[in-house]
Parts: structure tokens; C-alpha cells; sequence
């Protein structure tokens, strides 16, 4: 494995991921996560007044090794099979498969292990992927959506590649990522910390104050579940617990899943933040960043079905981004 150092990166460069390949990764036919969701943040960011403060990235096809380092053998076979031919369904029904998916999905995989390069090397200091973030696909299946698990493939990496050992993985979507928790349920040097809306009236129904980790990781997870219809009085409340837990982890590098649909007005969900809440959380991560790990934080884009949402949402997390990374 590549030792790596601390020393602050050379560059102060933030990057967004824009891509047409990545962009692809949805569905059609009125399905809830459709494919113009990545078309919607960067038709708002062209005209903001941040397009000038970020610089662009792209995608790429993620290959075997890459995708098995998370997923299982099997499982990624089913995948492409199951795409070249189609049709059917690739879990028990949120999660159609089409012909081109297969290719969609392993971009978007790409797109957030180039990000991952980006950040190591010091080409970048933070970067963020609009379409990542499919935190409910485990290591054998599909779930909620998500084909492929980018953000369990990038702390995969981090590790072989380049000999990370402490990772966070902090994650404020409306739904609790199952695919992340229950893969490193046991594992000690992945931190989780998640705030999500209490499963029992939302899928997947996991994510309760009580599940900190089993075994050597106990205490390495952190599941804050909100009710319906919390704002961000609680979030902020919320927010302050993740930090506490984040301080005694001192991690390596961050991964950031921002899914918007924890904001007030998403069809599938019951939380009621606002941008300002997203906002928050990636300025205080990058604040923590700064001081242990280099500045490296990486942002997920998640979920996110109502588009204004989802454009007002991750263009706050790329904002805090460009206003908390020091100037040269």
C-alpha cells in the first residue's frame, strides 16, 4: 500500500463533477430518481455566481477490480447480465435494470474515484459529484435506487490504494444508508456518522439510535434519527452530536453524502431542512477537514427528488465548499 502524508495539498482547487456518462445514471418512465437530476444542479450552477470558484470533472468507467473491491463477484455479474438484457428488476423493486446501466452506474463509480485521485494526489481540495452517493446498494445487491455503492468503493480504495486506515463517512439523506452501515457494521476504522428520518416511517426502516457498531467497531457508528417533519433547529441539534463524534475519530479523509432530499418539499420524504442545514454541515466538515486530514472532503450528491431542491441543496454544499477552502 502508498504511505501518505498529512501535508497540506498544493492547490486550493475545488471540482465538480460534470459529465454526460455520470449524468446518464437514472431511470425512466416517471421513476422517481430520473436522469436529468445532474443537468438540474448544473443548469443552476452556470448561472450562479459560483461558476467561476469551481473548476469541472469527469467520469470514467470504473473497472472489475474497482467494482469488486466492494461488491461481490457474483453480484456484479448479475448486474451485466441482468442490464445487457434489459428488463426485470434489480432488487425487490425500486431498482430497474436497463440496457446502458450497467455502463451508467460504473461511471458514476469512476466519477467519484477520480475525485478520490484528485483529493490524494493534491490535485484538488475538495470535490464534489453531483450523481454520487448511492448509499443503498450492499455488497451482493441492489437497493433504493442504487446499483453500485460508490461511496463503499472509494473507502475501499482509500485503503488499498493508498493505505488510508481512519475514513469517516458522514451522511445527512433523508434515508438512512443501509448499504454503507451494514457492510462495515464491524469495522472499526470506518466512523459513520448518519441523520436521517426515523425508519420507521421511511425506507429502509434501519438506522436506530442504537446501532453504534458490533464488536471491536462499537461505538464507531453514530445513527441520529429524526421525525418527520424536523427542521433545522433539528438538525443543527443534531449536527452538534456529529461533530463531537468526528473530533475523537480524526479521520483520514471525509466522505460527505448530501443527498437533498432531506429538505422540505421532496415526494418521498418527510424531513423539512433547509439548504442551510447542507450548508452547514459542509462548512463545519471542511473546517474539521482542515485541521486533520488535509482538507480532503469528498461530496456525494445522493438523493433528491424534487429538482429545485436538489439544485438549491447541493449548490450550498459546493458554496461552503468554495468559501472554506483558503485562497492561494
Amino acid at each position: 500500500m502508498v504511505a501518505t502524508s498529512n501535508k497540506t495539498s498544493d492547490t486550493n482547487r475545488v471540482l465538480v463533477v460534470r459529465d454526460a456518462a455520470t449524468a446518464a445514471y437514472g431511470f425512466a418512465d416517471g421513476h422517481p430518481f430520473s436522469p436529468d437530476r445532474h443537468d438540474a444542479f448544473h443548469a443552476a450552477l452556470a448561472i450562479s455566481d459560483l461558476a467561476d470558484s469551481v473548476e469541472y470533472g469527469r467520469g470514467r468507467m470504473a473497472d472489475r477490480e474497482e467494482l469488486t473491491s466492494f461488491h461481490t463477484e457474483r453480484y456484479v455479474d448479475f448486474v451485466a447480465a441482468q442490464c445487457r438484457l434489459g428488463s426485470g428488476m434489480l432488487d425487490g423493486g425500486d431498482t430497474p435494470a436497463a440496457r446502458g446501466l450497467f455502463e451508467a452506474t460504473a461511471n458514476v463509480v469512476g466519477a467519484t474515484l477520480n475525485m478520490v485521485d484528485a483529493l490524494m494526489s493534491g490535485a484538488a481540495r475538495r470535490a464534489f459529484v453531483p450523481i454520487g452517493g448511492l448509499h443503498h446498494a450492499g455488497r451482493d445487491h441492489a437497493a433504493g435506487f442504487c446499483v453500485f455503492n460508490d461511496c463503499g468503493i472509494a473507502a475501499e480504495i482509500l485503503r488499498r490504494k493508498y493505505g488510508l486506515q481512519r475514513i469517516a463517512y458522514v451522511d445527512i439523506d433523508a434515508h438512512h444508508g443501509d448499504g454503507m452501515f451494514y457492510a462495515y457494521e464491524e469495522d472499526p476504522e470506518l466512523f459513520i456518522a448518519d441523520i436521517h428520518e426515523d425508519g420507521r416511517a421511511l425506507f429502509p426502516g434501519t438506522g436506530h439510535a442504537l446501532e453504534t457498531g458490533k464488536g471491536a467497531a462499537a461505538g464507531t457508528k453514530l445513527n441520529i434519527p429524526l421525525r418527520p417533519r424536523s427542521g433545522d433547529d433539528r438538525f443543527m441539534l443534531a449536527w452538534g452530536q456529529v461533530e463531537e463524534f468526528l473530533e475523537q475519530a480524526r479521520p483520514e479523509f471525509i466522505l460527505f453524502q448530501c443527498g437533498a432530499d432531506s429538505i422540505v418539499g421532496d415526494p418521498l420524504t418527510h424531513l423539512e431542512f433547509t439548504p442551510a442545514a447542507h450548508a452547514h454541515a459542509a462548512r463545519r466538515l471542511c473546517e474539521l477537514a482542515d485541521s486533520v486530514c488535509a482538507g480532503r472532503v469528498l461530496g456525494m450528491g445522493g438523493g433528491g427528488y424534487n429538482l429545485d431542491n436538489v439544485a438549491r441543496g447541493w449548490l450550498a454544499v459546493v458554496r461552503s465548499f468554495t468559501e472554506d477552502t483558503p485562497k492561494a
